[in-house]
């Protein structure tokens, strides 16, 4: 994603008839545009961008003449999804979390126009010649990812039956087979308790031993798992696979306390399915036990003959009623916080390159060379008065500069003399 530039300003003097010294009256170039995302209740997925990946707001437009500020350039407005997660590709650290339709949040900023020449007119400098160029637009590569917004989430090790539970409550026709991992994405259901309500239920993939490590289709499974407000958390009953129903749900809850703190405190029913098979009797008992134990409501179900299935759904939206508006699932729109500014602008950091060079990195005088007009020589002074500001002579030295060294600042170079 990359932002506008802003405009250059203009260097030109008022000349008129009977005004042969008017003065300086350029005017300042106009803002670039900013890269926005906005959320849209109507976009479901992130389809689109598969196939369009560049994003680039225009530039603003020149200063001119008698002061007149050039145009302001238009936002590249992008629309994503609720749930879209935005990431900075080379850190991967965390810039924005949508998750309200019409949210806005600016990922690139656009440059600011640079000043003309009127602006820079004082008591000792009446007749000032240069101007600024526009400043350089953010420029950022992104990962998006769209989590999951679901009110309840099926958590349990593959073939537990938890694609045969979504499919008996809702629309949702997810595959079902008896051999794992038949559900490879997540699988959105919408329940309806009566012609008002309903809530929807994520059927995600089966969770493994390792899943916090990535094991499996382990992070797939959490990522989308921590958005939910209630956890149904199922087991076979039967133990089919020949796994204890109460290590399968110890094991998974350890997973999900060592990916998320978080996630492992929200609430929980225990969900005994396959109750339909001889079998499942001989686990019961201890589950429910378990479920005393661990003071969690629980119920014993058969998805296939729908045999208690109804109870479980109207508490379900019973608990939703009750504590939904409780839980914290995902930040709020005030607590977004966008990281679009460095931790500490007037930091001046100095590096050498393999050809032994020197490179200053500091955002606020890499913004000041980059609208910098070195071929006006009342501009290069300026910058010279800048530089010595910064003390950057001493902080040179120090790091053992010799004469005719090479100086990179942004994309320009300089050449360092006494």
């Amino acid at each position: 994603m990359k932002a506008g530039d802003g405009g250059n300003g203009k260097s030109s003097f008022r000349r008129e008839k009977f005004v042969p010294k008017g003065g300086p009256d350029g005017g300042d170039g106009g803002k670039g545009g900013d890269v926005v995302l906005v959320v849209d209740e109507n976009i479901n997925t992130l389809l689109n961008f598969r196939y369009n990946k560049k994003f680039i707001a225009g530039n603003g437009g020149a200063g001119d003449v008698k002061r007149q500020f050039g145009r302001g350039a238009e936002d590249c407005i992008i629309k994503v999804p609720v749930g879209t997660v935005v990431k900075d590709a080379e850190t991967g650290e965390l810039l924005a979390d949508l998750v309200e339709n019409g949210q806005r949040v600016v990922i690139a900023k656009g440059g600011r126009g640079g000043r003309g020449n009127a602006k820079f007119k004082s008591a000792s400098r009446r007749s000032p010649t240069f101007a600024e160029f526009g400043e350089p637009g953010e420029s950022r590569e992104v990962l998006l990812e769209l989590k999951l917004l679901a009110d309840v989430g099926l958590v349990g090790y593959p073939s537990v039956g938890k694609s045969s539970l979504i499919a008996s409550v809702s629309e949702a026709r997810p595959e079902i087979a008896d051999y794992h991992f038949t559900t490879l994405v997540p699988v959105l259901g919408v329940v309806r308790l009566d012609y008002e309500k309903n809530f929807v239920m994520a059927d995600i993939p089966g969770l493994i031993e390792g899943a916090a490590d990535g094991v499996g289709l382990g992070h797939d499974f959490l990522r989308h798992i921590e958005r939910t407000k209630l956890i149904l958390h199922v087991v076979d009953a039967a133990a089919v696979e020949g796994r204890n129903p109460v290590e399968d749900f110890h094991k998974i809850n350890a997973e999900l306390k060592k990916y998320s703190e978080k996630l492992f405190r929200r609430a929980q029913i225990l969900v005994a399915n396959k109750i339909d098979l001889p079998q499942a009797q001989e686990n019961l008992p201890a589950l429910e036990k378990l479920a005393q134990d661990e003071g969690i409501k629980f119920f014993a179900i058969s998805a296939v003959t729908h045999e208690n299935v109804d109870a479980l759904i109207k508490y379900v939206g019973h608990w939703l009623d009750e504590h939904g508006a409780e839980v914290d699932a995902a930040p709020a729109a005030d607590d977004v916080k966008i990281f679009n500014v460095e931790k500490d602008d007037d930091e001046v950091i100095i590096e050498r390159n393999d050809a032994a060079e020197f490179i200053v990195r500091n955002k606020n005088l890499e913004k000041i060379v980059a609208m910098t007009n070195f071929d006006n020589s009342e501009g290069l002074r300026r910058f010279q008065f800048i530089w010595r500001m910064k003390n950057l002579d001493a902080k040179l030295k120090a790091r053992g500069i010799k004469e005719g060294m090479t100086v990179h600042i942004g994309r320009m170079e300089f050449e360092w003399h006494e």
